[in-house]
């Protein structure tokens, strides 16, 4: 039992049913609405973030050690051993393309199809730089950001030419995982960042934690909000240019992005370092931002909408027993 909780926490379980849907998205975005074909591209999405995480927990093994709150994670703790880690890796790698493949069985690969397995591939590739090197590198999180946007991509060219509505999940993905990555981890993360030699935007831009303070410098707040407008903006972009709404959908949205924007205040504008509130803080602008894009694809999809909106939370709560953390707590 407990080397089956700490394989849950490696691969980040509870968390896949939010994480694994961004090539479900753009399948949905290109018209695309068959349940077998989504089930196969929620796996895709399974393996390629199960294969960011595990690779990204072995290459930082030693700087984690150097951290006393990171000696329970899975691999520093020894239950699971490294080698393990990268054989996990590299079987997500071949299932995501063996995945592909099925998905396409019996039909020609044709242009777009290629350009499909070329996202995928260049996805895991900035996943890899991303993960091997991206503690050294400040702004990496924009690799990272491009790889999650990439595997998104390969969901709509896996069936046909994206639309407008593609290129603005595109973007709204790429802006979810910067934020996530960059604003989000940054913060929460500020207190060992700097002991582990960490170079990223946080620490550039001069978040830090001092006895029980953390000093955010404006730069940063603006670089955060920033990134949360252009994403408010961006949400209805589709609607103008001739995406049918209802007007409950509109003000549904509205509520939701002013809730986002409202967290992000509180996150940003945090004067007392308490991990546990800002982990409560992430969670929640998490699945609210989960939300947000299956409530746009309403007129496409119908009921659908609603289980999309569902499922991460749902998948979440079955899920977070076989880890042993507190629910609405990430501790990873």
């Amino acid at each position: 039992m407990r080397k089956l909780i700490a394989y849950a926490k490696l691969i980040r379980l509870p968390g896949l049913g939010g994480l694994a849907i961004p090539p479900v998205f753009g399948a949905i975005s290109v018209g695309v609405y068959d349940f077998y074909k989504l089930a196969i591209l929620f796996a895709i999405g399974c393996f390629t973030a199960i294969f960011g995480f595990v690779l990204n927990d072995y290459a930082d093994v030693e700087l984690d050690k150097l951290v006393k709150e990171l000696h329970g994670k899975p691999l520093v703790s020894g239950i699971i051993g490294r080698k393990d880690a990268v054989a996990i890796s590299l079987m997500c790698v071949l299932l995501s393309f063996f995945f592909a493949f099925i998905l396409w069985k019996g039909e020609t690969l044709d242009e777009l199809k290629f350009a499909a397995i070329t996202a995928l591939f260049l996805a895991g590739v900035l996943g890899t730089i991303y993960d091997l090197y991206g503690k050294k590198l400040a702004g990496s999180d924009f690799l990272v950001a491009l790889s999650m946007s990439l595997v998104f991509l390969f969901g709509a060219l896996a069936f046909a030419k994206p639309t407008l509505l593609t290129w603005i999940i595109f973007l709204l993905t790429f802006n979810q995982t910067l934020h996530m990555n960059a604003v989000e981890g940054g913060i929460k993360d500020a207190d060992h960042d700097f002991v582990m030699g960490v170079k990223n935007i946080a620490l550039a831009s001069g978040v830090k934690v001092k006895g029980g303070s953390i000093k955010i410098p404006w730069h940063f707040r603006v670089f955060g909000m920033g990134i949360r407008l252009a994403s408010a903006c961006l949400i209805f972009i589709p609607f103008i240019y001739g995406l049918h709404y209802y007007i409950w959908q509109i003000i549904l949205l509205l509520l939701l992005i002013s809730l986002v924007l409202l967290i992000e205040i509180k996150l940003l504008w945090l004067k007392r370092f308490d991990r546990g509130k800002i982990r409560r803080l992430i969670a929640a602008a998490a699945f609210t931002r989960y939300s947000i894009v299956p409530i746009m694809l309403v007129s496409k999809i119908g009921g659908l909408a609603f289980i999309l909106v569902i499922l991460p939370i749902a998948w979440y709560i079955v899920f977070v027993p076989l880890t042993g953390m507190k629910p609405f707590q990430p501790e990873m």
